[in-house]
């Protein structure tokens, strides 16, 4: 018969477990585990499986482990998880998509009672309406104070009521209330708080930007590098067009406001003194971009008519 293995191999295995995962995953979610059983994680472990792997343990153990394999390897990055080991948390390793795999473990959440001491994560409302209670139980309404009144002989709640807000403990009264009307407010599963990705630690919003997101945030930043460089007067990649064009009309007011003058400025020159002139220019241009639309809307209407059949195309002629 097998003997158990002692605390100890426990362990070393443990040890040897997270070190080959650090070894052979470049990608780590740190989550958290606050009420969630054994089963749920059994269900969450299920599936990811393929291309990630959950690891539970100690906080203490984890960051000696992660210490120890840093200073073995080399490889510092490995020492950014360490502040991250707070609480009741727990490591996802991964070689899939990062996105796709957060939202895997998003699905496994359960619904669960409000047991009495529990911190409220969100704000528990109760809805009104016909409870099915008989009107012995109105004890628990007046106790917390919510607005009732006894309908075809069941007690029905008036006005919606928050019971209990975000951070509050649960109450034996709003327990038991809660429990009596069939409501099961919280929902608990794995909660993604950071992710590593080869050395880098970010948050999770991280994980839902788009592409159109990304291109939104760098046009920001190069309109905020061009405004600071042109109050500045600083030349820079995205400024110099502008710049360019600031030049251009400085030096052509110099060039209308006295006699000086180059290729560039004679035109302008020119229909400053002969309004008529530019008139003359722009009506073509005008006109074109009125009769486009009607010109396509022609267009339209031609390829809407049906064909028209000659005699020819219907295999006789009315003269044979």
């Amino acid at each position: 018969m097998a003997s158990k293995p002692s605390k100890a191999d426990k362990k070393i295995a443990y040890d040897a477990k997270l070190c080959q995962f650090l070894d052979e995953y470049s990608q780590i979610l740190i989550v958290a585990a606050d009420n969630v059983g054994s089963n749920q994680l059994q269900n969450i472990r299920k599936g990811l499986r393929g291309d990630s792997v959950v690891l539970m343990g100690k906080n203490t153990m984890m960051k000696r482990s992660i210490r120890v394999h840093a200073d073995k390897t080399g490889n510092k990055a490995f020492l950014n998880l360490i502040p991250l080991l707070q609480g009741n948390v727990g490591l996802i390793f991964t070689k899939g998509d990062l996105k796709e795999v957060s939202e895997e473990v998003a699905k496994y959440k359960v619904g669960a009672p409000a047991r009495v001491g529990l911190v409220a994560p969100i704000d528990v409302v109760v809805p009104p309406g016909n409870t099915g209670l008989d009107p012995s139980q109105t004890s628990f309404f007046q106790v917390l104070n919510i607005p009732t009144k006894i309908n075809k002989g069941t007690v029905e709640i008036i006005t919606p009521v928050e019971l209990i807000k975000k951070g509050e403990k649960v109450g034996s009264s709003e327990a038991a209330l809660l429990a009596k009307l069939g409501i099961r407010p919280f929902s608990y599963g794995l909660i993604v708080l950071s992710v590593y990705d080869n050395g880098s630690v970010f948050s999770p919003e991280v994980l839902d930007l788009t592409e159109d997101d990304l291109v939104e945030k760098f046009a920001t930043g190069v309109s905020m590098v061009t405004a600071l460089a042109l109050a500045i007067s600083y030349p820079t990649l995205a400024a110099a067009p502008h710049m360019f064009i600031n030049a251009y009309k400085n030096v052509l007011a110099v060039a209308v406001a006295t006699d000086y003058t180059f290729p560039q400025a004679e035109k302008v020159k020119e229909y400053l003194k002969d309004p008529s002139k530019f008139a003359v220019a722009v009506a073509p241009v005008a006109a074109a971009a009125a009769a486009a639309p009607a010109a396509a809307a022609k267009e339209e209407e031609k390829k809407e008519e049906p064909a028209e059949e000659s005699d020819d195309d219907m295999g006789f002629s009315l003269f044979d």
